[in-house]
Order: C-alpha cells, then structure tokens, then sequence
C-alpha cells in the first residue's frame, strides 16, 4: 500500500540507504519504522521506502537517545512535527522547548546523586536503613 502525501517521483532511500546515510543498523531502521517513529512506504517490489526527510528524524531519535530520552517520548515528539518534509525553524525550536524542561530536570537529578554520593562515599556506610542511595524515601525506616 502506498502512501499517497508522499510524491513518487521524488528520490526515496531504501532501508540500507537510511542505515548507511545515518549511520544504524538496518535492523534499527526496522525497529524505528515498526515503532512509529519514522515511515515507510512499499515500493512496486514491495520493498519499504523512506522519504529524505527521515534522515533528520534520525539524527533527532539518535541525539535524543544519546541524552537519555525515553522512545515513548521521543515518539510523542515527533508526532507533532510535519510528515514528509524536514521540520521548519519554528518546528524544531518549539520541540526544544518542549525538551529543555524534561532535560533540566535530568540534569538536576543527575547533579542531587552525584552530591549524595560524595557524601556517601565519605562516610562508607552504604547502610540500607540511612543511606538516601541505597534506599531512597524508605518511609517505614523511619518509624
């Protein structure tokens, strides 16, 4: 079944040619298209075509994985972004935003355990019953 937003005449990559150009496995091609994240279309051979514009999709899963965002994420993102056509300034910098929130808090929870464990590794105790690392918010520790 072919997608019919996606003009024919226009150059399509094939599964190895998007591996290839953004340098994943083909198996990680499939995996992506399955999951929702990037398109594909059957050509008349029924082999799975890619518009151009993927190539972008892939940098941002790539980059996006690379800091530690969850696909579920990354997919909710880019259904916002437009199909078949490379995202415009204003697309890509409200995404951005979207992300500077979410990476930001990262950052602050990655900073916080690196803190506790400068503690923890000074005192050595590693101790279930105090440590915040080990056993963080452990409510009945405290009774």
């Amino acid at each position: 079944m072919s997608d019919r937003r996606i003009d024919p005449n226009k150059h399509a990559l094939s599964v190895g040619e998007v591996a290839r150009r953004s340098g994943i496995r083909v198996s990680t091609v499939h995996y992506y298209d399955t999951e929702g994240l990037i398109r594909s279309w059957r050509s008349p051979g029924n082999q799975r075509r890619f518009s151009r514009d993927v190539l972008r999709r892939v940098a941002l899963i790539k980059v996006a994985q690379r800091v530690g965002v969850p696909l579920d994420e990354i997919r909710a993102a880019l259904s916002v972004l437009p199909e078949h056509r490379a995202p415009t300034n204003p697309e890509w910098q409200a995404l951005s935003r979207q992300w500077r929130s979410v990476l930001d808090e990262r950052i602050d929870g990655l900073l916080m355990l690196r803190d506790q464990m400068d503690d923890c590794i000074g005192c050595g105790c590693l101790s279930l019953t105090q440590c915040p690392l080990r056993n963080p918010g452990d409510i009945e520790a405290e009774r």
